[in-house]
């Protein structure tokens, strides 16, 4: 303990030397002096390790990332006017957890992305809804508009061969700007599935056209203290910071009018010449790592990164509740730590008992003066209990676009589990995968001739999934098959159908071939007869979940 004293005791000289909030200290250092494409590949490197969020703690972060600076108690949406407030560490009723560059241009997979706070924003979910996955631009005719979100068909030149775009309030273009420039850096060397605005061919990642766009949307909109507030808090959870807000001319000499030239960082968060410092993590970094079951464990990297050290770098944690969090190792080799990579440090935490947790990570050594040191924080939970989801039809099939959806789980639930399966018309498998969802549908855009599409929902919550709903099917037609419960038959004549079954159904509906509800009726009984026009149908019930196609001459 004498040692550990020794640390504590020195910290105070190093608090001296850290500015509080702001650019820490060499941060910038090792993209001074690049340009072009070096410039973007150096901030690239900067920026890709950095600590990875679970989805399930947006939630956590949200209140300090996204609170109105007047009234942190406020949301601050970017998606709407509607006025919401925080209610602790829980989710808004009527918002999502939105990403703002949309997860389907790289597929979907929840990989580092998927949980990124520099392009995670809460939204109001009509607004979200609305805009879809449709690329930024600006909207000549719009087909939704709530006087902050508009969405409708774009500018001439814009669009990126999508018929729709989504444009943001004038006061926020700035910051969808600056976000997809930290996007199409940090995740350069993703392969983007769709490229709207996007390229897998080009190093500026950036098309054209959206190069133009968004460089004018942050020239016109410059950085807001809302921002400069959230990169900070940003910064404390995830310890990358978003560069184009900190240095607003960045992105000039990566795609703008100052391409070519050097980009220099200048005087601000230079360090003294050879002295040791720690660049991440910072006095103020917070690592929460939300909540977990009882019975299960959660892990985080976070990276140990500095300049100039002089010897390996020793970490320890101490205070309070310790014993539940661990680290793999003592000591950190001083090459790793002042690589542009830096040290990925797996924090894990492993609760014993249900009740809230923390403790400090301490890190000394390498010739610093004094200790940095980080807060982790973590809650366990009792295991839950959770239901069976029930899967319904999809709704809203039209060309390549459909919307899963299913009935919401009667306890409180972290987020949704879409799986789903698409087969060609062979009935092979060519694409399986898992998409997460805040509320009781999820909207896919990639249904084409030919294939066959099934999907399942579960609910998750605190590492545990419940057991996987029924089946739907969906086809290019429309509705294809669904699971069936109990019989129904229909038999078509002249001007409609003859219901025949041996029991009422409930909330029948019937639906175009191209999945447009065309009728819905809340109780039919044996020997009632449905009036249709001529055409080809499917119908179904809440009771038989086996679609009917029904054929009127």
């Amino acid at each position: 303990m004498n040692l550990l004293r020794k640390i504590l005791l020195s910290t105070a000289a190093l608090v001296a030397l850290v500015a509080s909030g702001g650019v820490p200290v060499g941060y910038y250092s090792s993209i001074d002096g690049k340009r072009g494409q070096d410039l973007k590949n150096a901030v690239h490197q900067l920026l890709k390790n950095h600590t990875v969020v679970t989805y399930g703690s947006l939630w956590y972060h949200f209140p300090s990332t996204d609170c109105r600076l007047d009234n942190p108690a406020q949301v601050w949406d970017m998606y709407s006017n509607i006025v919401r407030y925080f209610r602790g560490s829980s989710s808004v009723g009527g918002m999502n957890r939105e990403h703002s560059f949309p997860k389907s241009w790289w597929g979907g997979a929840q990989v580092d992305a998927y949980t990124d706070l520099n392009h995670l924003y809460p939204s109001d979910g009509d607004a979200n809804m609305a805009k879809s996955n449709y690329p930024l631009g600006e909207v000549s005719t719009a087909s939704f508009d709530n006087g902050c979100t508009r969405v409708g068909t774009p500018m001439a030149g814009q669009g990126g061969g999508s018929s729709t775009v989504f444009e943001p309030d004038d006061e926020y273009k700035g910051d969808f700007a600056r976000t997809y420039f930290y996007m199409a850096t940090c995740y350069q060397d993703y392969t983007w599935k769709y490229t709207f605005m996007v390229s897998n061919t080009a190093w500026q990642t950036l098309n054209e056209w959206s190069i133009n766009l968004l460089l004018k949307w942050s020239r016109n909109d410059p950085v807001s203290d809302k921002e400069v507030a959230r990169n900070e808090a940003v910064y404390r959870i995830q310890n990358n910071r978003n560069p184009f807000i900190d240095n607003p001319t960045l992105a000039e000499y990566i795609w703008g009018s100052h391409y070519g030239e050097a980009f220099i960082v200048g005087d601000s968060g230079e360090e003294p010449q050879g002295d040791p410092i720690l660049i991440t993590p910072n006095l103020e970094t917070v690592i929460e790592m939300g909540e977990v079951a009882l019975g299960k464990s959660l892990t985080m990297t976070v990276y140990v990164k500095g300049k100039n050290l002089r010897e390996n770098l020793s970490v320890l944690l101490f205070r309070d509740d310790y014993k539940m969090f661990s680290i793999p190792v003592s000591s950190i080799p001083r090459n790793v730590a002042v690589s542009d990579e830096g040290y990925p440090l797996q924090v894990t935490y492993s609760p014993t008992a249900i009740g809230s947790h923390k403790c400090r990570l301490l890190i000394y050594d390498g010739g610093l003066t004094g200790s940095y040191g980080a807060d982790i924080s973590a809650q366990c939970l009792a295991v839950p209990s959770l239901s069976t989801i029930n899967a319904l039809p999809a709704t809203d099939v039209n060309g390549e676009n459909y919307v899963a959806r299913w009935q919401a789980a009667p306890e409180a639930v972290d987020y949704y589990i879409v799986n789903r399966i698409v087969y060609d018309d062979r009935n092979n498998i060519v694409e399986s995968g898992q998409f997460s969802a805040d509320d009781t549908f999820y909207q896919f855009d990639d249904l084409m001739p030919g294939q066959t599409h099934t999907y399942t929902v579960q609910s998750y919550r605190l590492g545990y999934t419940s057991q996987p709903s029924n089946v739907i099917t969906v086809a290019a037609s429309g509705i294809d098959g669904v699971e069936a419960d109990k019989p129904i038959a229909f038999i078509a004549t002249p001007g409609g159908v003859l219901v025949k079954c041996s029991e009422p159904h409930r909330c029948v509906d019937i639906y175009s071939t191209n999945g447009i509800l065309v009728k819905h009726i809340d109780v039919v009984n044996n020997d009632d007869f449905i009036y249709l026009p001529q055409g080809i149908y499917i119908m179904l019930s809440a009771s038989a979940r086996k679609p009917v196609k029904l054929v009127i001459r």
